[in-house]
């Protein structure tokens, strides 16, 4: 999965304008033009479409965490340069506060059947020994999940 895939599916899935992912951006530190958000959310095949790289999706995940959870000891996060599946997947799970029973549940209505180990593997630290890289069928079903949770219509 891209990045820009995953912005698309956020945006979709919550219904969020280009306002509001501007806000988003900025809450998490970024000041981005509706030109790039819009160059963001274009589709791969749009002459005007533009990749977004780690370290801004990671702003963008970081407001969506202040906006949902709000800010944490006056300080914003640090954005990482580099993202994973893990991270992304890490930052959706707080931002939208859930427990590992929840994503379990939601990947399950979409047949995808994976133990609580498992899941808790994609949330430890790279260096430990049970450490498993989630990937992109994991986090492309956990977002189809969340569409079928979050999205109102």
């Amino acid at each position: 999965m891209t990045n820009n895939d995953i912005l698309r599916s956020l945006r979709y899935t919550f219904d969020f304008g280009e306002d509001k992912m501007i806000k988003l951006f900025e809450l998490g530190g970024k000041d981005v033009s509706r030109a790039e958000v819009s160059d963001w959310l274009k589709k791969d095949e749009d002459p005007d479409f533009k990749g977004i790289y780690d370290k801004d999706l990671a702003y963008f995940l970081n407001g969506l965490i202040i906006e949902k959870r709000g800010k944490k000891d006056d300080a914003l996060p640090e954005a990482e340069k580099t993202l994973t599946n893990n991270m992304i997947l890490r930052k959706l799970k707080i931002a939208l506060e859930l427990k590992d029973e929840d994503i379990l549940r939601m990947l399950h209505q979409l047949d995808i059947n994976i133990s609580k180990h498992e899941l808790s593997a994609f949330f430890r630290k790279p260096t430990q020994s049970q450490y498993r890289l989630c990937k992109d069928q994991v986090l492309r079903n956990f977002l189809r999940g969340l569409q079928m949770r979050y999205r109102t219509d």
